[in-house]
């Protein structure tokens, strides 16, 4: 395992992804990067000094996805989200300075062949798991909240398990998927981080926004009732009209903040419709209602991260390239979601 498994986000980098225009200012010309030259805790340290509050990561793995026999191609969504993010404006309306674009951790001795057996997958997710708590748990233990993009929804399980750390406290999540993602723990995949972080103390409470009533098996269902957990389903609320969106976005603000919780808010990429992912799907959530759940739990609960799981440039049915535009895009959507929310949260 690598030092610091870690590989920061450069001037190099952003310099490859930067489209400048004379009289205008994008947000990749006003982020924070990483001091080169510094080790994690000190690099994050002066970004927080110099008025960061946000640090974007990026981990680059399909181990999880595999390991739950879906597909790959999880590896490229923090490539196609920053080449998207960092040509924005920055404006009245962001800034970019609140945020350090940190970098990616690193996968690259983890990732195995299509060969691999389920075993040896599940192996290798546990000891992603390992690298992203190590990480996650340095930026919060900095007062910075991570937004971590790509990956497997494995992940969320790192996520919880660093906020505990951090904090002392149990986690309460909400994940709009169309799975609950608390399949067995019969070894680490992308579909049991939330039962593994609950068998381990980290999960708190737990609510699945968008739950396909015909995605998740009746064990799956039983495991999520006997926790504790809850949903709003797809069918619900974008199909039969049984209670609107902003009515069940109120319900779920008010149980996550009568815990007195911090909030993990996730959200799995497969939910939008025709997101290029591991587990596409014709029958998800318009993007813009995506983006209105990460902004409204955002500004209305104490959030200690956002986590995009699971875009797959390279699953799109045009190829990678118009897989990248539109990953790129959604993500850059979600993600300033997120920090309109917040900020307007830390002004209330």
């Amino acid at each position: 395992m690598p030092k610091t498994p870690l590989s920061y986000f450069t001037q190099a980098a952003l310099q490859q992804l930067l489209s400048p225009r004379e009289g205008e200012t994008r947000l990749g010309q006003t982020v924070l990067l990483p001091a080169p030259d510094l080790p994690l805790a000190e690099a994050l340290a002066a970004a927080k000094a110099e008025g960061a509050r946000f640090a974007i990561l990026g981990v680059g793995e399909d181990l999880g996805p595999r390991a739950n026999l879906g597909r790959g191609g999880a590896t490229d969504a923090f490539d196609a989200g920053m080449g998207q993010f960092l040509n924005l404006q920055s404006n009245r309306f962001l800034s970019g300075k609140e945020c350090l674009v940190l970098g990616q951790l690193v996968t690259a001795d983890l990732q195995l062949g299509t060969d691999s057996s389920l075993a040896q997958l599940r192996q290798a997710v546990e000891q992603l798991d390992a690298r992203v708590i190590e990480i996650v748990s340095h930026i919060m233990d900095t007062g910075l909240e991570p937004i971590v993009i790509g990956g497997g929804h494995n992940n969320a399980y790192g996520l919880l398990m660093a906020t505990k750390a951090s904090t002392g406290k149990q986690v309460a999540a909400v994940n709009l998927d169309p799975h609950s993602d608390f399949r067995l723990r019969e070894g680490r995949h992308s579909g049991n981080g939330f039962s593994y972080a609950a068998a381990n103390g980290a999960l708190g409470h737990y609510h699945v926004l968008g739950l396909h009533e015909l995605k998740n098996s009746e064990t799956n269902l039983a495991q999520l009732t006997a926790f504790g957990g809850s949903w709003h389903s797809l069918q619900q609320i974008w199909i039969r009209r049984e209670i609107g969106l902003s009515e069940a976005l109120e319900q779920i603000a008010t149980a996550l903040n009568q815990t007195r919780l911090p909030v993990g808010l996730e959200l799995d990429t497969d939910a939008i419709a025709r997101m290029p992912s591991s587990a596409a799907t014709v029958a998800g959530v318009p993007l813009l209602d995506a983006a209105h759940y990460v902004q409204y739990i955002a500004s209305h609960c104490p959030c200690a991260y956002l986590h995009l799981a699971e875009a797959a440039p390279s699953c799109h049915e045009a190829g990678a390239v118009a897989g990248c535009r539109e990953v790129g895009q959604s993500i850059s959507e979600l993600i300033y979601a997120y920090l309109h929310g917040r900020n307007h949260a830390l002004l209330a």
